[in-house]
């Protein structure tokens, strides 16, 4: 997102000024203060559809890289084209690049849809940003494997507030011909003798603080980290203090993931945190490289699809709801991105039969060390009750602090 001017700047202030004030209403709700919502839950009220109408004629959406694909940037990958044609909505697509970016554009109320990750839901639903789903509505949510739906952050009470996309783990990339041996634990882009001091790379947003969290978890013990998104203070002092330490093996903060794959074929980048539809592309360049989960396992994510509260085009968004949860259309998103789908029949249609094994699509245990992307309240999200979490909003000074020491 580009400001232009001083109306753009203004903007953004008011757009951080209502995300902090969110992040500060989640906290007091989740620790039982008042609110000044309509609901007990302090969520704020807002009816969601009964029925649906005809198209508007278009949808509106923004989300991550590689999950509106319209064959632009492979022909083979498409499951935006058979919808259009299908239904009449022409699909506006832009990527975010971090759930940050993605929460503000929501605000803007230019966007019918939304692909949120953990660690923007719960803002968006807290700040009235988006709607609750009908689920009755999608009549593909029927499929949804049943351990995806209404977790907390895709819904409130029991009322659903998306439809699940998937799930997958934040990797880690390293460049095969390049850094040897292979890495197999986090530590490898935490070592100050690091011999690719220079070329490693870190994800570019607050909520990488809880892969430090993770690492020092893993490593620390002593610490008592139980849950990398409910830091006290000394568990929080010392993830930063960790990502201090990092910082000279830093050669690129990254956000946007073609910077990012441009790197790792330049070899600019040799080692770092990664998505896989990132390998997956500079795979497709001729670039050797290859991404892991570590034996610290990771953080990861399972995204929601959300409708906004302000949808100019509510149908279409419903629609899109429907078609991306689709067997069909959630095999080629899953499995372009690199990622476990969410209908289970969609690992029927998968080009590679293999693919929902791979990705361990319902294969629980493989999923108890992946720590999906989460908002931290100040109530500690590990169920501590003797101590204060440092809420998402520190996080996000910290990490300001941290870029631009």
């Amino acid at each position: 997102m580009v400001a232009h001017g001083m109306k753009g700047e203004i903007q953004v202030q008011k757009r951080l000024f209502k995300s902090l004030a969110v992040m500060s209403s989640i906290a007091l709700v989740l620790t039982g203060c008042g609110s000044n919502s309509n609901s007990d839950s302090g969520v704020p009220k807002i009816d969601m559809m009964k029925s649906l109408g005809a198209g508007e004629g278009a949808v509106n959406i923004v989300g991550w890289a590689g999950y509106v694909e319209n064959g632009s940037t492979d022909p083979k990958v498409d499951w935006v084209t058979g919808f259009e044609k299908e239904t009449g909505c022409k699909v506006n697509f832009k990527v975010g690049s971090t759930s940050d970016e993605m929460v503000s554009l929501m605000q803007s109320g230019e966007y019918d849809v939304v692909s949120a990750s953990g660690d923007a839901s719960l803002r968006l639903i807290y700040g009235g940003d988006v709607a609750p789903v009908n689920t009755s509505l999608i009549p593909n949510y029927k499929d949804v494997f049943e351990n995806l739906k209404l977790q907390p952050w895709n819904s409130i009470d029991g009322v659903a507030y998306g439809v699940p996309h998937g799930r997958g783990a934040n990797l880690l990339a390293y460049r095969t011909d390049i850094v040897k041996p292979a890495p197999t634990s986090w530590g490898s882009v935490f070592d100050a003798n690091s011999p690719y001091k220079g070329k490693i790379t870190a994800y570019d947003s607050p909520i990488y603080i809880a892969d430090a969290a993770l690492y020092l978890m893993k490593t620390q013990p002593d610490l008592g980290i139980k849950y990398p998104y409910a830091l006290d203070k000394k568990q929080f002092d010392a993830s930063i203090e960790l990502l201090k330490k990092q910082k000279p093996l830093i050669s690129e903060y990254w956000g946007d993931y073609l910077k990012h794959v441009a790197s790792l074929k330049s070899g600019a980048t040799v080692l770092g945190t990664t998505w896989q539809v990132n390998i997956n592309l500079a795979k497709s360049e001729g670039t050797k490289v290859e991404g892991i989960k570590p034996v610290e396992g990771s953080t990861g994510w399972s995204d929601t699809w959300m409708v906004s509260s302000e949808a100019k085009h509510p149908n279409c968004a419903y629609m899109w709801l429907n078609h991306i949860i689709s067997p069909a259309a959630n095999a080629g998103v899953a499995e372009w991105f690199g990622e476990a789908p969410s209908n289970a029949k969609s690992c029927d249609l998968t080009a590679d039969k293999n693919h929902c094994a791979t990705f361990h699509a319902n294969d629980d245990a493989y999923w108890k060390d992946v720590y999906y992307w989460n908002t931290a309240t100040e109530k500690c999200l590990d169920g501590r009750t003797d101590v204060k979490c440092i809420p998402y909003s520190e996080w996000v000074k910290a990490w300001s602090s941290l870029r631009n020491s």
